[in-house]
């Protein structure tokens, strides 16, 4: 195959697994719709210790249904869901490697913005799935297929660039070690943020459905316990954090060194990659030695997240020329006005 049809191929790569992960998304919207009126399982064995307690007769107890914690319809539409996005998965893949080899010649696949998100998502669903039985994270599955769809439709969109040879600055193997290290740090932290929000969201509802004496049901009440989302969204951010360290502290300044000659230039992104390294390096340590979890834990994580994606977008757009990291930038068409006589 040419480059001209690796690219082609890439793009509908991109299209079909887009495709694939808003078939997914629908298909775990339809699983949590389907357990909206079926009782949580916390609820069901409250009342059945209640009947219990209550001295009901054996034979009642014996005759009534298992408590179960998902509806067949809904464990159901959940592995279509799990089996669509490994396939829409496996196509991201795919769009992601013949990208780089539309190159000419054949290079890694993250030379810009556009291709940087690419290989960010593809590494944010590969995390989730590697680890979805370990958490069990059925009820995260909207959220990351949904994410990933919004995203890869921004990218497409708005980010989008042909493909061009990499820029002298980018030709270093320090490439390859510096964004994969990256890459899989942000799919960490961009999981984790998400835990967060659900512990944030799930939290403030509890509250009010307690004061307001409601009975819990729906998608919120099937998450996780509070404290079970707090501890995942640890994990995942005490392993992105060594790995973003690596990133940012270590093969950052030796890739910089051998672009520009100097370990620490100042550069906005630079500034901003320890800033983020800052703020999660203050989330473990006051989760460590301080005891700090729940919501102020969850805040501090979004803090990190927002300054995460502020790094990698805003800085871009932002800042442009002022940082050397620019490149990542659609580089502005020249128009030239011919007058003849």
């Amino acid at each position: 195959m040419t480059h001209e049809q690796f690219e082609v191929l890439s793009n509908q790569a991109v299209a079909a697994c887009a495709a694939a992960y808003f078939l997914a998304f629908l298909a775990h919207l339809g699983q949590w719709a389907a357990g909206r009126r079926a009782e949580p399982v916390e609820v069901a064995r409250e009342r059945e210790a209640v009947t219990v307690g209550a001295g009901a007769p054996t034979a009642g107890r014996a005759a009534a249904a298992p408590v179960t914690d998902e509806p067949e319809r809904m464990l159901l539409l959940g592995r279509v869901g799990v089996a669509v996005t490994v396939v829409a998965a496996a196509v991201h893949f795919v769009a992601v490697l013949t990208r780089g080899l539309a190159a000419d010649p054949v290079r890694v696949p993250w030379g810009n913005m556009y291709e940087f998100t690419l290989t960010g998502t593809f590494f944010v669903v590969l995390g989730y799935l590697l680890l979805y039985k370990r958490f069990g994270l059925s009820w995260l599955s909207p959220v990351v297929t949904g994410f990933v769809l919004v995203i890869l439709m921004v990218d497409v969109l708005a980010l989008y660039e042909p493909v061009v040879p990499l820029q002298d600055s980018l030709q270093s193997p320090w490439l390859v070690i510096h964004v994969v290290a990256a890459v899989i740090a942000t799919a960490a932290f961009t999981i984790g943020g998400m835990c967060s929000v659900l512990y944030l969201v799930k939290s403030r509802w509890e509250q009010r459905t307690d004061a307001a004496g409601r009975t819990r049901g729906g998608y919120l009440a099937r998450l996780p316990e509070l404290a079970v989302l707090d501890r995942i969204a640890y994990r995942t951010h005490a392993f992105g954090f060594p790995i973003w360290t690596f990133a940012a502290l270590i093969t950052g300044p030796i890739w910089a060194h051998y672009a520009w000659g100097r370990y620490w230039g100042w550069d906005p992104k630079e500034v901003w990659a320890f800033i983020t390294w800052v703020v999660y390096a203050a989330y473990l340590h006051a989760r460590a030695t301080s005891g700090w979890k729940g919501s102020s834990a969850a805040v501090i994580a979004l803090v990190g997240l927002a300054t995460l994606w502020f790094n990698f977008v805003g800085i871009n757009f932002f800042f442009g020329s002022g940082s050397q990291h620019s490149y990542a930038v659609p580089e502005p068409t020249a128009v030239v006005l011919r007058l003849d006589g």
